[in-house]
């Protein structure tokens, strides 16, 4: 049996080159390898860097929410109350069940959302800051780090204010004068304004403002204020989640400035990337940005884009010069001059000076602008240690307002600079919870002290008709003329709960899994159980009545994770059709290479070989050939691979970003590929010659005696 394989592997290795057909052959099927072994190379790595983008930043391996839930999870474009999902109310049961089956690590309670926050204009942020000092100066609170000043400190930041107020109402007017004195600008300038602008830059205004400090800035507020338009809506995307239990769990999360918020505590850690791409003074990000591009290889002079951002940064000082007293302004004017050799003595025709970069002057400019203009101004918008009032709609569809702490910024290292990992910012459990319209334990613990006071009672839905309207009702009220002071109204209550107050409890790790959360992440000491896992949460489900639906990474993260399956499929079309053309091409060659040959198969089976041996000498040829010029696409295709992998593959943008779970992939080279690369081989090279083969056998000796005449 030996000797007759080794028999046949030679007349196939001598008959390998007789025929240039088997060239092109072999030079098809050779390409074919390559591309599926190249290609799914680099599938097989983006899938395992996918994941472990996905399931790194907010996914975890496997994601549970109720199987009563309307719409199917989806944490990438789904804002939790913008779908319908059903809330889990039970999670300490599904906790502990879960917790207890063989591989689970870790169970992290969350809920998706998204709000709108407003990042009010420097006439706003003044004011506010204004109306803050003149209330802690007459004793009605306020933050905490001014309730601790004297009279004095706070009247010099009250002057100082009020200088900056000044000063920006200067740089109004002078806006308004340039516009009134160009024809076509003119008519855009509205005489309200002018007449408000006209009023609040006299001395006269501020000599009234200790008479009535509250009165004057609610004019300013309501008159000065719009004139300015760069107030920003943002819009932040949240995930409520135990932050504890989220950052032991998703190894990859870093703090990136200020801390994590306290154990237990209500707080948020906004995206980093959101926090520099929409809360950053605009100037300063767009000369970040320059920055990135001229370290990738960018240069500003042929550069379009790179172009248009110096063109905005010298034309929109506004948003600086607006930030600055006299005070600050004169210190800025002569550091500028002093650094650029000028004796110019207009702040905005300074920092239009400072900010026209070229390839050669931008690194120095750069530092100049962040030593000299970024230490007097407000950077971002919103700072740590800020406290956000963020207003989202509930599930019932209502406005709710909840302020919370902000502790710091947060990034998965990695995926710095991938706005799908990036562009989810992290709430405590209790304010996500406020916001979505679900019923915490302040707010019942509140409802409660309200009832008390008012002498109000339960009463449930079917006997509210009767208790309101029945015989023997009587509802009294009482009204008491005059303005209700909020805040005697609160502290009457004597244990209502003030935000303040809100923002420092600590809350214990049973008040926080006892709530409301509308899925979680479940993280697995081995990946590789996913299915094994998912199949045991169901079945506990199911005998535990829990009503779940445990679904993988890929499934949670929607229309995301289907992508590679997607380049998958569309991989195996391409390798489908070239080895398709392959296969008609091995049929007819073998044909024709078969009726060449007649005459050696006739005298073959004249002497005595089996049909057998006929079938068996074409097929093996086949073989021979496809898996020779497979195996030679096999070991070029892994060649690339290991020569890209040296580099790795740069990530064109923020999207790839996200696939390659880093700056660059890294592709590796897999038993899968070529594995699959081989069955296909030897699939199309049998199936092709199968039919040539078996007519081979049809060839009797009599026919080769002919062919001899």
């Amino acid at each position: 049996m030996i000797s007759r394989t080794v028999l046949l592997l030679r007349i196939a290795f001598r008959n390998l080159m007789v025929s240039p057909i088997n060239l092109l052959i072999g030079a098809l099927i050779l390409f074919g390898t390559l591309v599926f072994v190249l290609l799914g190379g680099l599938l097989d790595s983006l899938s395992r860097s996918m994941e472990r983008s996905v399931v790194g930043s907010l996914a975890g391996h496997i994601q549970i929410y109720s199987a009563a839930s309307k719409d199917d999870l989806a944490l990438y474009g789904q804002f939790g109350n913008d779908s319908d999902l059903k809330a889990i109310t039970e999670f300490p049961k599904i906790q502990e069940a879960i917790s207890k089956i063989d591989g689970v690590q870790m169970v992290v309670p969350m809920g998706v959302s998204g709000a709108l926050i407003t990042s009010g204009n420097i006439i706003d942020l003044t004011l506010e800051r204004l109306r803050d000092l003149v209330r802690a100066r007459a004793g009605q609170g306020g933050r905490e780090e001014l309730t601790s000043l004297s009279k004095e400190e706070l009247d010099a930041q009250i002057h100082a204010e009020i200088l900056h107020l000044r000063q920006i109402i200067k740089v109004l007017r002078g806006d308004a004068d340039r516009a009134m004195a160009d024809m076509l600008s003119a008519r855009a300038v509205d005489p309200h304004n002018l007449e408000a602008l006209h009023r609040v830059e006299k001395d006269e205004f501020w000599d009234g403002f200790e008479a009535d400090p509250l009165g004057t800035l609610e004019f300013l507020e309501n008159r000065i204020a719009p004139i300015v338009t760069d107030t920003t809506l943002i819009f932040l995307r949240y995930v409520g989640t135990d932050l504890d239990k989220f950052q032991h769990s998703f190894d990859r999360m870093k703090v990136m400035k200020g801390q994590a918020v306290p154990a237990g505590q209500r707080g948020m850690l906004i995206s980093d990337l959101i926090h520099e791409e929409q809360m950053k003074l605009k100037t300063a990000r767009r000369l970040d940005k320059i920055k990135d591009a001229l370290a990738n290889g960018r240069v500003i002079a042929t550069d379009d884009e790179l172009k248009r951002f110096v063109k905005e940064n010298r034309s929109q000082t506004r948003d600086i010069v607006l930030q600055l007293d006299a005070l600050k302004t004169a210190e800025m004017v002569k550091a500028l001059q002093d650094a650029l050799g000028s004796k110019e003595t207009e702040l905005d025709h300074l920092l239009s000076a400072l900010l026209d970069t070229t390839d050669e002057n931008f690194q120095k400019r750069y530092d100049l602008f962040y030593a000299l203009v970024t230490p007097r101004v407000r950077l971002y918008r919103v700072n740590v240690g800020d406290v956000l009032t963020i207003k989202a709609f509930t599930r019932s569809g209502y406005v709710r307002n909840v302020n919370v702490k902000v502790y710091g910024t947060f990034a998965f290292s990695g995926l710095e600079k991938s706005m799908l990992a990036g562009s989810t910012s992290l709430m405590d459990l209790m304010s996500f919870r406020d916001l979505y319209g679900y019923l915490t334990a302040d707010k019942a613990e509140e409802l409660k002290e309200i009832q008390k006071d008012t002498g109000a009672k339960t009463v449930s839905r079917e006997n509210a008709e009767a208790e309101l309207f029945g015989e023997g009702a009587e509802v009294v009220a009482e009204a008491t003329p005059g303005i209700i002071d909020p805040d005697t109204a609160i502290t009457s209550t004597g244990r209502r709960l003030r935000e303040d107050d809100l923002i420092k409890r600590v809350y214990s790790q049973k008040e926080l899994d006892d709530g409301v959360m509308l899925n979680a992440a479940v993280m697995l000491k081995d990946a590789r159980q996913i299915d094994r896992v998912i199949k045991e949460i169901q079945r506990v489900s199911d005998e535990q009545n829990l009503g779940l639906k445990a679904v993988s990474w890929q499934k949670a993260s929607g229309l995301l994770g289907q992508i590679i399956n997607v380049f998958r499929v569309l991989l195996f079309v391409a390798v489908a059709i070239i080895f398709f053309i392959a296969m008609i091409i091995i049929n007819n060659a073998m044909m024709m290479a078969t009726i060449q040959r007649t005459q050696v198969i006739g005298t073959m089976r004249a002497i005595g070989a089996q049909r057998g041996l006929i079938l068996a000498m074409v097929l093996i040829e086949s073989v021979v050939l496809g898996v020779l010029f497979g195996g030679i696409g096999m070991l070029t295709g892994s060649g690339v691979l290991g020569a890209m992998a040296m580099k790795g593959i740069a990530a064109p943008n923020d999207v790839m970003y996200f696939f390659f779970s880093g700056p660059r992939l890294i592709p590796t080279v897999t038993t899968g590929p070529l594995v699959i690369a081989l069955v296909i081989i030897l699939f199309v090279t049998v199936a092709s010659t199968f039919i040539p083969a078996w007519m081979a056998t049809r060839i009797s000796p009599l026919r080769a005696m002919q062919a001899d005449e």
